[in-house]
């Protein structure tokens, strides 16, 4: 038998090889899917109690190699295991607590209210039906708590799950599988498979998956769009977000500073809702500007061999030549920079030093796609008018935030953002409330993960009308139709929904005229 081809997982932030993992092949792809739909089938009838034990299992696993599983993390995206555990462990083990208690509230029948007296015998419920398989493919950028949170509500919604982690982290996805494997789940239930991303999606769409959650970037969201449709295969679509933030005149400016500061700059800004783009009230806006400068130069970076870092390395060579060029086009541009000069220049990481642009126009790259590295530009703007009207003029629309005292007009000018998400006073940590639902506006994405809507999204709703009245022997609709019949309806209608008095009762009579027909075969 031929040796099978391996990826490589190397240490993005040392150059350190941490290990190989064999590639899978289509083949095995859709044996995995056949496997997971037979588990399922049987998974399906476990009580949400049963599930929910599982769940809690793979909690208490998490909770027994917290160390481990952040070091891993840390090592194959080269962020610092603080990131790792305050955005990736913390928040997958208060998800899988969050799924495991909410999935049977959210998720049982439910009883549907009569919408009208004349069909008040047909009484209604809603069943959650899972979907079958769960695909997901997972980026690198959170390879732990962006996969475990979909892995979770896909169990606890009664699906089986085939889930492809980045090639980047490939590690992290065994830390995954041995989570979920703690979980003791129907053999077959969950398969973890490694395909290059070139050919992963359109693989996963031709598996027999029931449906797919991808997160990554905005063109091949759009490709396995199009892949999709043929299948007519639901999908839902996390692309990126190009996120503001509105400092208003009256805002805390220590705290909008710190905020940015760890918005901007945590796992190297290589967060979907990282601020990228700020608008400061002019009246404080050389305050903010001074601050955020100076704080920006303290900020320690380099690997996290120690506990004495702040930001890490950026998780692959094309991301930081992206993001220099997106800081020489602004440059050229006539945007003045602040650099960071405690970072790891000269070793061999993908390091990028964090850095704050000025004078900043619409027409920089900096301002008008996703960045996803560490830099932030600030922008004076006149009023919150001008500021709510530039963080709009995107088309992506994942996340914002408000910075304010004055809560009600937080809560005013969120109303009017056009994202997925408004943060007041805070920035990023909406992704690790698993109480709130994830997705965005525009080319942000499709469909939402997260909450009680995404244990909603990981089913299909069914409903059973059940006739109540079994001395019902024909509706009033039913055949044959005459003239007498037209007019009784139409009598119903006006006995319902007429304005005068009049009307209302000329229809009830020419209701009461057909009424005995119910009565009859």
């Amino acid at each position: 038998m031929p040796s099978r081809t391996k990826v490589r997982s190397i240490n993005p932030a040392t150059g350190e090889l941490l290990g190989s993992v064999p590639v899978n092949t289509q083949r095995e792809l859709t044996a995995a899917v056949a496997a997971s739909h037979a588990a399922q089938a049987a998974w399906a009838r476990y009580s949400f109690a049963e599930r929910r034990a599982r769940l809690l299992r793979m909690r208490q696993f998490v909770m027994d190699h917290i160390d481990e599983i952040a070091a891993m993390i840390s090592s194959e995206t080269g962020k610092s295991r603080m990131d790792a555990l305050s955005t990736e462990v913390f928040p997958v083990a208060t998800a899988l607590t969050f799924y495991a208690r909410e999935a049977e509230r959210v998720l049982s029948r439910r009883r549907v209210r009569p919408g009208s007296i004349l069909t008040v015998n047909k009484r209604s419920y809603i069943d959650r039906v899972p979907m079958g398989v769960i695909g997901i493919i997972s980026p690198w950028n959170y390879p732990f708590a962006i996969p475990m949170h979909e892995v979770a509500m896909a169990l606890m919604a009664g699906n089986g799950v085939v889930l492809k982690v980045a090639s980047q982290t490939l590690l992290v996805g065994q830390w995954i599988e041995r989570v979920v494997r703690a979980g003791n789940l129907p053999n077959g239930l969950f398969s973890l498979i490694n395909l290059p991303g070139s050919v992963a999606g359109k693989a996963f769409i031709d598996s027999g998956i029931d449906k797919l959650f991808f997160t990554g970037s905005v063109p091949v969201g759009k490709e396995l769009m199009a892949l999709a449709a043929n299948r007519l295969l639901p999908i839902s679509l996390e692309l990126g977000g190009n996120d503001a933030m509105i400092v208003c005149a009256d805002a805390d400016i220590p705290r909008a500073v710190g905020g940015a500061l760890w918005a901007g700059f945590s796992n190297s800004g290589q967060s979907c809702a990282a601020v990228e783009r700020i608008f400061v009230e002019k009246k404080v806006y050389d305050e903010f500007l001074t601050l955020l400068a100076d704080r920006v130069m303290k900020l320690r970076q380099g690997a996290d061999t120690g506990w004495d870092i702040d930001i890490g390395s950026l998780t692959t060579r094309s991301q930081l030549e992206k993001v220099k060029a997106i800081v020489q086009d602004a440059v050229a541009k006539g945007a003045r920079m602040y650099r960071n000069g405690n970072g790891a220049d000269g070793t061999k990481g993908f390091f990028h030093p964090p850095v704050v642009l000025t004078d900043v126009t619409p027409a920089m790259e900096a301002m008008r796609g996703e960045v996803f590295g560490p830099l932030v530009s600030v922008m004076k703007v006149e009023n919150v008018d001008e500021a709510i009207e530039r963080t709009n003029a995107s088309d992506l629309g994942l996340a914002a935030s408000v910075w304010t005292r004055d809560r009600a007009k937080a809560r005013t000018i969120a109303a009017r953002l056009e994202v997925g998400s408004v943060m007041i006073n805070d920035h990023m940590m909406s992704h690790g409330l698993a109480e709130t639902p994830w997705g965005g506006f525009k080319k942000s994405g499709l469909g939402r993960t997260h909450s009680a809507i995404g244990l909603e999204a990981m089913t299909q709703p069914r409903v059973v009308i059940d006739d109540i009245l079994p001395f019902i022997r024909r509706d009033l609709w039913w055949y044959p139709h005459t003239r007498a019949v037209y007019d009784g309806l139409k009598g119903a209608l006006q006995l319902l929904f007429a304005q005068s008095f009049g009307a209302k009762l000329s229809g009830a009579l020419k209701l009461g005229r057909i009424a005995p027909r119910i009565f009859h075969p």
